[in-house]
């Protein structure tokens, strides 16, 4: 089974008002063991990112100056990403941002008609009730 570890980081909470994807990062798994075959980039987001987004990750505008734009790395993401099952904490956000530069790059594919999903914030719900179910409180 091909699953992959995806998370992404933003300009900012909501494709709403504008926000895009800075960063987007995947470990492959084969078997539940890492392949090695990894797929990590920084992308331009040709915006202003909020700068509490920015105390969050640590990603300036000034870095991704020179890094690509979506429109330019997606053909090789989608290619990576299709047939695979995604293991996304907070699904609904990361797999939101992707399929709305997949828009922007005027593709109209989603996400989920090339991978399955597995969200494993109400699985860390379900396991911790009552409990933080972020990241850092779960690796905590």
């Amino acid at each position: 089974m091909r699953q992959i570890v995806l998370d992404t980081e933003t300009t900012g909470l909501a494709t709403r008002d504008g926000h895009r994807l800075i960063e987007i990062g995947c470990i492959e798994l084969e078997q539940r063991r890492p392949t090695g075959n990894n797929f990590h980039v920084y992308l331009n987001p040709e915006r202003n990112i909020d700068a509490e987004a920015v105390r969050i990750h640590g990603i300036t505008q000034a870095f991704l100056a020179d890094k690509p734009r979506f429109v330019e790395v997606v053909d090789g993401l989608m290619a990576y990403l299709d047939g695979a099952e995604l293991i996304i904490h907070n699904a609904d956000f990361d797999v939101g941002f992707l399929n709305h530069e997949l828009m922007l790059a005027g593709r109209s594919d989603t996400i989920a008609q090339h991978c399955a999903v597995l969200d494993t914030l109400p699985l860390a719900k379900r396991l911790h009730p009552g409990q933080k179910a972020s990241l850092d409180a779960l690796c905590r």
